[in-house]
């Protein structure tokens, strides 16, 4: 019995890669060429039907109809990483924060930036946990897993660039 489900959604950024955990949570959204990302194992199931909710909101996100995902999902991630991991959620379509300020919403010290760096960088659901809004210090738009054009693509379709 398999315990991964998974499906492709075409978008603007390429083909997204969609893994579900078999109550239907998302597990994973990832891009071609994403380092860190997802590729598809022998044992998964292709089915489209967990995926209904999720490929109706990333259509509607990418039609500029949907600023905030509403989707089950379940990651695996260090303590640490899930608190980095859940910074993220709150970080409001249409603007950025730096890598600072997320260290500092989850009571990290400033010591502690290369490893929020690291927990980002590891996200595993791009454009829903959006990752994509964190910047540098100095407002330069520094690494993304999914590549920095894509970032420039995301951050301007919503309107910060």
């Amino acid at each position: 019995m398999t315990s991964t489900y998974w499906t492709t959604v075409a978008s603007p950024l390429g083909p997204l890669l969609l893994t579900a955990a078999p109550d239907g949570a998302l597990t994973s959204l990832s891009v071609p060429g994403q380092k860190g990302g997802r590729e598809v194992r022998d044992d998964w199931r292709r089915d489209r039907g967990p995926f209904r909710e999720a490929g109706e909101q990333l259509a509607a996100y990418f039609a500029g109809e949907l600023k905030e995902f509403r989707l089950t999902w379940r990651t695996d991630g260090s303590a640490f990483r899930e608190r980095v991991w859940a910074a993220l959620d709150d970080i409001p379509y249409g603007s950025t924060v730096t890598y600072g300020e997320i260290a500092a919403r989850i009571g990290a010290s400033r010591a502690a930036l290369r490893a929020v760096g690291g927990a980002i960088g590891a996200n595993p659901l791009l454009v829903v946990r959006p990752c994509h809004r964190v910047i540098g210090a100095d407002g330069t738009l520094t690494g993304y897993a999914g590549g920095l054009e894509r970032k420039v693509r995301l951050l301007t379709h919503e309107g910060v660039l």
